[in-house]
């Protein structure tokens, strides 16, 4: 095993302890969070609204809460880790070791994707509570949740390497992350939307990642799994490569 690989493996390794070792901050309130949507949006108004799309309404809105609950924590994961390590200056030790700009990107993104999947293990979990889960395309499903809890590594690794203060690593998940996913599908068939909002909303990139999500499990969705899956691939290689390129011009660390 060469240098590169073992710092990578490593640096995975710290990212893993950090979301295990503080456990209780990193799994548990995403598991009180959901168990709140199911009680309130799936219970309480669930029903009075029934089925949708041939679903019972908590069972359709299952496969979106627990898309949420990744996207959220994948990101949050990397955007304070990375922030962290550039607040206190130890990013630069590993900017000024053998290691790549490509092994430091994919430990952080390991790390946020690895939350991602614990967390989506815990909400799937409390859904069985709730609702029955029968994953009509498990492999799919793995490969959604891998994806997406990639992207919005990446994602929180930009916003992190940008950010100057912490002010700056909450306004992105408040004023763009949050009303794009609660307006991305979860709760809706945006078959219910008039076309004009149809047509935006298909402008919303969680629209696919949920809807890629929902017909792995239940196996409808409001748009061509296709369409899902080449969105969330082509947002995957554009943020990391993106990533890469600015730490290796040090945009944002060096400056």
């Amino acid at each position: 095993m060469n240098a590169q690989m073992i710092s990578m493996v490593a640096l995975i390794r710290k990212e893993t302890t950090r979301v295990l070792r503080i456990w209780v901050q990193t799994l548990i309130p995403p598991g009180i969070t959901m168990s709140l949507y199911f009680i309130i949006f799936g219970t309480l108004i669930g029903r009075r609204i029934g089925e949708m799309d041939g679903y019972p309404y908590m069972e359709y809105i299952a496969p979106g809460l627990i898309m949420m609950s990744v996207i959220t924590n994948s990101y949050g994961n990397v955007v304070g880790s990375f922030f962290n390590a550039k607040i206190q200056r130890h990013i630069e030790e590993l900017l000024v070791s053998p290691m790549s700009e490509a092994s430091i990107v994919i430990g952080y993104l390991a790390g946020g994707v690895i939350r991602g999947l614990f967390v989506a293990a815990v909400v799937s979990f409390i859904a069985l509570f709730f609702t029955d889960l029968n994953v009509k395309h498990p492999l799919l499903t793995i490969i959604v949740v891998i994806m997406t809890a990639g992207v919005f590594s990446l994602a929180g690794l930009l916003n992190a390497i940008f950010a100057k203060k912490f002010d700056d690593i909450a306004v992105i998940p408040s004023f763009v992350l949050a009303p794009l996913t609660y307006l991305g599908g979860v709760f809706y068939t945006v078959s219910l939307l008039p076309d004009f909002w149809q047509t935006i909303s298909r402008l919303n990139p969680i629209l696919y990642m949920v809807n890629s999500m929902r017909y792995s499990v239940l196996g409808v969705s409001d748009i061509e799994i296709r369409d899902g899956l080449f969105m969330i691939f082509i947002f995957f290689i554009l943020l990391l490569f993106t990533s890469i390129f600015l730490l290796k011009r040090g945009i944002g660390i060096r400056d």
